[in-house]
C-alpha cells in the first residue's frame, strides 16, 4: 500500500473564500476525503460564501456532504476598494485562533483573491506550511500582484500550465516543490459535457431554448481600474439586448465596483427583460453544462478563457481583466470599445461555431498528481522555505522526484496497410507502439484510430506520459490549417475530403494536428535526424510510392494549395512508364516499391528473375525484396532496373537541388540504402558545379512516420511553451 513519507496522517486544512475557488478546490477536497487513512480534512469557509446576495454558497459545501469547521465571516460590505482593504483586515484578525485550534499540518489556499492573500499571510506568520493552488499565471490586473505574493508565501506550488511552471521557476521558487498538475476543475468537467443537459438548460434558461442557441455571460470588475471596466459592463449588455438571444447573465463577484455594476444591470431591467435570466449564483455541476453547450460565452472571467476551452465553446473576453492569460483559439478578445459595435460584432463573429477542445489547462488527472504531492511532502524537512537565485532549471521536463511526468505526443500513422498509434517521448522515444490493420471504409477507419487513441491515452497514464496533443501522418494532400485530408492516394480508399481533426479532438479533449506523410517525415529529421539545426534540406521518402518534404529557412514548405514537396512526380523522363497519377515518367514510377514490384513480377514471368540460392513459393506474391536479392546474387538484368531506379531518382534529385538549392538531401525508406550510391554518382555527373557540394545522407530514424507525427505536436507545444 502506498504510504505517506510521515508516520501519522495528514492534517490538511482546504480554506474556500468563494463560488470560483470552491469548483477548483472542492476535486481536490473529494480526493482527501476519499483517501481518510492518508489524511485528516478540516474545511474553513470565509469570504463572500457566506453572504446573502452572493448566494450563500456555503450551502453547496454542505451539500457536498463536507464538515465545515469554521465559518468566518470577513467581508466588510461596501465594494469598494477601502471595503477589501478592510475585508482582508478583518481575516487577519480572526484567522489566528481559528488556525490555533485547528493546528494543520499543512493549508491549501487557491488563487489570487484578496480573501486567499490574509489567508496565507495568517498561515505563514503561524509556520503553516501552505500549498498553493494556480500560481505562476498572468492575467494582468491586480489579482497578478496578489497571486505573485502568495507565491512568495508558500511552500508548494501546484500550477496548471508549463508557462505557469516557468514562471514559478523564474520567481525564484524551488523547483522541488513545484508540481505541474492541471487545473483541478478540469477533473471533472472533461467527463461532463455528455450528461443530461437538456434539464439544465431548461431549468435555468426556459423550457423554449435549445443547445448553441443562447448565452452565458459573466463579467466583475477591474479592480485598477473600476470606472473602464463598469462602462464595458454596459456596452457588453447593449449589445446582448441587440443581439437578441436568451442569455443568462450571473452577477458579478464581491470586488471593488460589483454594487455600481449590479446598479447598471437593473438600471437596464435585466432581471425583467424576457430575453435575459440573472442569477447570483449556478452550481458548478450545472453551470459547466450550460457553457459546455452554449452558443457563447462572454465577460472576463477566468472560466471563459480556461474551462470553456474543454468544450470548444465560442469566447469573447473583454477588457484586460484576463490580459496574459493563455488561452485556445476558441477566444476572441475585445480589449476595449466606446460602443456596442465591437461587441455586437463580435458576437456575430463567434455565436453559434464549434472549435477544436483545448486541455491548455488540463487532461483530468491533476487530483491524483496531488494527493501523490501531498504524501510526498516530509514534514522533518525545515519548514524555512528556500529561494532558487538565479533560476535554474532549464529543462522542459518535470523534474519533480515524486512524479516525475514524461511529455509526450500521440503519433498517428495511416498507412495504406496498418494503421498506427504510438506514444512518442518529447527525445524521440517510441514508449508505446500500437498497430492494426487499416480498414477499408471511412467509417470503420475513423472509429478504429479514435479507439486507438483512447487505449494509448489510458495507458500513457500508466507509463508516467502527459500527452500534449494528437499528430497524424497520412498519404495525400492535406489542409493542414484545417485537418482536413483533400485527397488520398490510391492506397488509402474512401480517404478524401476528410476532416480528421475534429472527431478526434471531440473524444481526447486534445488539440490535433494533420500533415501528409512526407512533410512528417521532413519534420522527424528536423527533431530528431539529420536536418537537426540545418536550415535548408529536403527529405526523399522511398517506400511504397514516393514522397518527400522540404525545411527552408528551418521551416516546412506547404504550398499556396498544400501541394508543395510531391517529390515523387517530379517528371525524369517524357515517355517513361504510366505513374499511379495519371502521368508518365515521374520518379515514383520508376523507383517506387510498386514500380519495382512490377519490374520484378515481369522478369518473373518470363523466368528471368531468379538465380542460384533463390526460390519463390507458389503462395508467395512476388515483390521489390525479390528483385532486390536477385541483383546482389548476381542477376544483372534486376541490377539493371535497380540501376535505372535510382537513376532516375537522381535526376528528380538534381532538379531540386538546381531549384530548392539545399544545404543537405536525407534519403529515407526502406529503399534508400538501395539507391544512395547511384544518386550520389548521377549528381556528380548531371548537377551544376556550384550544386555537387550537397551532402546526401540516408535517414539513421528508426520511425520516421511515427517521429514526424509526434514532431507536429512537439514542435508546437516547445514554441507556444503550454
Amino acid at each position: 500500500m502506498e504510504k505517506n513519507r510521515n508516520n501519522r496522517k495528514l492534517r490538511v486544512c482546504v480554506a474556500t473564500c468563494n463560488r470560483a475557488d470552491y469548483s477548483k478546490l472542492a476535486p481536490i477536497m473529494f480526493g482527501i476525503k476519499a483517501e481518510s487513512e492518508f489524511f485528516e480534512l478540516e474545511v474553513v469557509v470565509l469570504g463572500s460564501h457566506l453572504i446573502d446576495d452572493y448566494g450563500n454558497t456555503y450551502r453547496m459545501i454542505e451539500q457536498d456532504d463536507f464538515d465545515i469547521h469554521t465559518r468566518l465571516h470577513t467581508i466588510v460590505r461596501g465594494e469598494d476598494e477601502a471595503a477589501m482593504v478592510e475585508s482582508v483586515g478583518l481575516a487577519l484578525v480572526k484567522l489566528p485562533d481559528v488556525l490555533n485550534r485547528l493546528k494543520p499540518d499543512i493549508m491549501i489556499v487557491h488563487g489570487d483573491r484578496f480573501d486567499a492573500l490574509a489567508l496565507a499571510t495568517s498561515a505563514a506568520l503561524m509556520n503553516i506550511r501552505i500549498l498553493h493552488i494556480e500560481g505562476g499565471e498572468v492575467s494582468g490586473t491586480i489579482d497578478d500582484s496578489i497571486r505573485h505574493a502568495i507565491t512568495k508565501l508558500a511552500h508548494y506550488h501546484v500550477c496548471c500550465t508549463r508557462s505557469a511552471e516557468q514562471h514559478l521557476i523564474s520567481m525564484c521558487e524551488d523547483h522541488d516543490r513545484i508540481l505541474l498538475a492541471g487545473c483541478p476543475s478540469y477533473d471533472k468537467l472533461l467527463s461532463a459535457k455528455n450528461k443530461d443537459y437538456i434539464g439544465v438548460i431548461r431549468i435555468w434558461l426556459g423550457e423554449d431554448v435549445k443547445p448553441r442557441d443562447y448565452i452565458v455571460a459573466l463579467q466583475h470588475p477591474v479592480t485598477t481600474d473600476i470606472k473602464h471596466s463598469i462602462k464595458m459592463f454596459e456596452l457588453t449588455l447593449d449589445a446582448l439586448i441587440s443581439f437578441n438571444k436568451r442569455t443568462l447573465v450571473l452577477f458579478p463577484n464581491i470586488d471593488a465596483g460589483s454594487k455600481e455594476m449590479v446598479r447598471v444591470m437593473r438600471k437596464k431591467g435585466i432581471e425583467h427583460h424576457p430575453n435575459f435570466r440573472a442569477v447570483k449564483h449556478v452550481p458548478f455541476d450545472q453551470f459547466i453544462l450550460l457553457v459546455a453547450h452554449a452558443g457563447c460565452m462572454i465577460g472576463n472571467s477566468s472560466c471563459g478563457v480556461r474551462e470553456v476551452g474543454a468544450f470548444g465553446t465560442p469566447v469573447i473576453n473583454l477588457g484586460t481583466r484576463q490580459t496574459g492569460r493563455e488561452t485556445g483559439e476558441n477566444v476572441l478578445h475585445v480589449r476595449d470599445a466606446d460602443t456596442q459595435d465591437k461587441i455586437l460584432q463580435a458576437l456575430h463573429l463567434q455565436f453559434g461555431k464549434q472549435y477544436p477542445c483545448s486541455k491548455i489547462y488540463g487532461d483530468g488527472n491533476a487530483v491524483p498528481r496531488i494527493l501523490k504531492f501531498l504524501k510526498s511532502i516530509d514534514l522533518k524537512e525545515p519548514l524555512q522555505k528556500k529561494f532558487c537565485f538565479p533560476p535554474v532549471k532549464e529543462s522542459i521536463s518535470q523534474d519533480i522526484d515524486h512524479i516525475m511526468e514524461t511529455q509526450s505526443a500521440l503519433a498517428v500513422d495511416l498507412g495504406g496497410t496498418n494503421l498506427r498509434v504510438a506514444i512518442v517521448s518529447m527525445k524521440g522515444e517510441i514508449v508505446k507502439k500500437i498497430t492494426q490493420l487499416n480498414p477499408k471504409t471511412f467509417e470503420d477507419r475513423i472509429e478504429l484510430i479514435v479507439k486507438m487513441c483512447v487505449e494509448a491515452a489510458s495507458e500513457a497514464v500508466n507509463l508516467n506520459c502527459r500527452i500534449l496533443g494528437v499528430g497524424i501522418s497520412t498519404g495525400g494532400r492535406v489542409n493542414p490549417r484545417e485537418g482536413i485530408v483533400l485527397h488520398s492516394t490510391k492506397l488509402i480508399q474512401e480517404w478524401s475530403s476528410v476532416d480528421l481533426r475534429t472527431p478526434i479532438s471531440d473524444s481526447l479533449h486534445l488539440p490535433v494536428w494533420v500533415d501528409n506523410d512526407g512533410n512528417c517525415a521532413a519534420l522527424a529529421e528536423r527533431k530528431f535526424g539529420h536536418g537537426k539545426g540545418v536550415e535548408n534540406f529536403v527529405t526523399l521518402v522511398t517506400g511504397t510510392g514516393i514522397g518527400g518534404g522540404i525545411i527552408h529557412q528551418h521551416e516546412l514548405i506547404h504550398g499556396s494549395s498544400f501541394c508543395a514537396a510531391e517529390l515523387g512526380h517530379i517528371v525524369v523522363s517524357l515517355d517513361g512508364p504510366e505513374c499511379l497519377c495519371g502521368g508518365r515518367g515521374c520518379i515514383e514510377a520508376y523507383a517506387s516499391g510498386i514500380a519495382l514490384q512490377r519490374e520484378a513480377k515481369k522478369l518473373h514471368d518470363e523466368d528471368l528473375l531468379l538465380v542460384e540460392g533463390m526460390s519463390v513459393k507458389k503462395e508467395e506474391v512476388v515483390s521489390a525484396v525479390h528483385l532486390i536479392q536477385a541483383a546482389k546474387l548476381g542477376n544483372t538484368k534486376a541490377d539493371n532496373i535497380l540501376r535505372t531506379a535510382g537513376t532516375a531518382l537522381g535526376l528528380g534529385v538534381v532538379n531540386i537541388l538546381h531549384t530548392m538549392n539545399p544545404s543537405l538531401v536525407i534519403l529515407s525508406g526502406v529503399l534508400a540504402s538501395h539507391y544512395i550510391n547511384t544518386v550520389k554518382d548521377v549528381i556528380c555527373r548531371q548537377a551544376l558545379p556550384s550544386a555537387q557540394a550537397v551532402d546526401v545522407v540516408v535517414s539513421n530514424l528508426a520511425d520516421p512516420a511515427l517521429l514526424g507525427a509526434a514532431s507536429l505536436v512537439l514542435d508546437y507545444t516547445t514554441r507556444r511553451i503550454y
